[in-house]
């Protein structure tokens, strides 16, 4: 058996291990770890192998239709959307993602975010740096508004296994939290159902976990900005095609939104001329929330097993 990792870097860039995997592969099977491959590098990689895994990089029926031996596609990722799981499984090509893997790292980062939103401590350990402390004369001095997130409302869209933990985590704050999700209608003790539109007339801070389709592609927009208050926040840690950048870029120019924290970007990685980089009060990182070592080791060891699983004949996690 021949067993091919397209982009293993980001998963792992040298700080754990591939054994899970290795593990659960058969005696004698191949395993070939590439870093990254170029779309023009997948056909040649990946021939002969029965057992390809894959991060971003894109997999189409056009490479199925020339990769006879494929067996399975291990997605090294939730989302799917690198592979084309129609012409998958037209061609009886197994493919498992890893549904879960990151949900505390990630909500974690929100709260990272939230507090940075309400804090800027970065901007003052600069101010403190550059002797604004000293020159200000007082004990103490700040630049931006000090906001306590007890008692304000936290809104969630989408409340799967992230959102959940998000929730937890602003009632441990003290935060009034709903949510919306097409399959969240009756709350529960961790948050409020509401509408969509209450979900941005309400919230204090917004933060989005659901996942990226045609129905709520830019679902973040200049409609659904203008609903919301002029001192709310905006958390995105999901996917960057959630969001219309140019009106989001609008609305804080226009002080029509307070701030906003984006761990995602719709163009990945991000231009050095990528226009949100000159909008005001906009913090951002590069994609990174779900990038704990404990989340990646999580995620190698769910793929192991689900190579496992696939070998026993009783595959998990399967998507196509």
């Amino acid at each position: 058996m021949k067993i091919v990792v397209l982009d293993g870097y980001t998963l792992n860039p040298g700080d754990h291990s591939w054994a899970p995997v290795q593990n659960a592969a058969p005696e004698g099977a191949g395993f070939t770890v590439y870093p990254r491959t170029t779309p023009n590098q997948v056909l040649e990689r990946s021939q002969g192998a029965q057992v390809l895994l894959t991060n971003k990089t894109v997999l189409t029926a056009n490479h199925f239709t020339k990769l006879p031996e494929l067996k399975l596609i291990l997605i090294l990722a939730t989302g799917v959307n690198a592979v084309d799981l129609k012409a998958a499984a037209a061609r009886n090509i197994c493919v498992c993602n890893v549904p879960e893997y990151g949900t505390h790292s990630v909500a974690q980062f929100v709260f990272a975010q939230i507090l940075q939103l309400a804090h800027r401590s970065a901007l003052h350990d600069k101010r403190v740096r550059e002797g604004k402390w000293e020159e200000c004369g007082e004990f103490c001095f700040w630049e931006t508004p000090q906001i306590e997130l007890r008692g304000l409302t936290l809104g969630i869209l989408g409340f799967g296994r992230i959102g959940r933990a998000v929730a937890k985590l602003g009632n441990a704050f003290g935060m009034q939290v709903i949510a919306h999700s097409p399959r969240f209608n009756e709350g529960t003790e961790l948050a409020r159902a509401v509408s969509l539109d209450a979900l941005f007339a309400e919230s204090h801070i917004l933060t989005l976990h659901c996942s990226l389709n045609a129905n709520n592609q830019h679902i973040v927009s200049r409609q659904t900005l203008d609903k919301m208050r002029p001192d709310a926040f905006l958390i995105n840690t999901a996917r960057g095609g959630l969001i219309c950048e140019s009106d989001l870029i609008g609305a804080l120019e226009s002080k029509r939104l307070a701030g906003a924290a984006l761990d995602v970007c719709e163009t990945e990685p991000m231009s050095s001329t990528d226009p949100l980089l000159a909008a005001p009060n906009l913090h951002l990182t590069p994609h990174m929330a779900w990038g704990s070592l404990r989340a990646r080791e999580r995620l190698m060891a769910t793929t192991g097993a689900n190579l496992a699983a696939w070998l026993s004949g009783r595959p998990t996690c399967q998507v196509a």
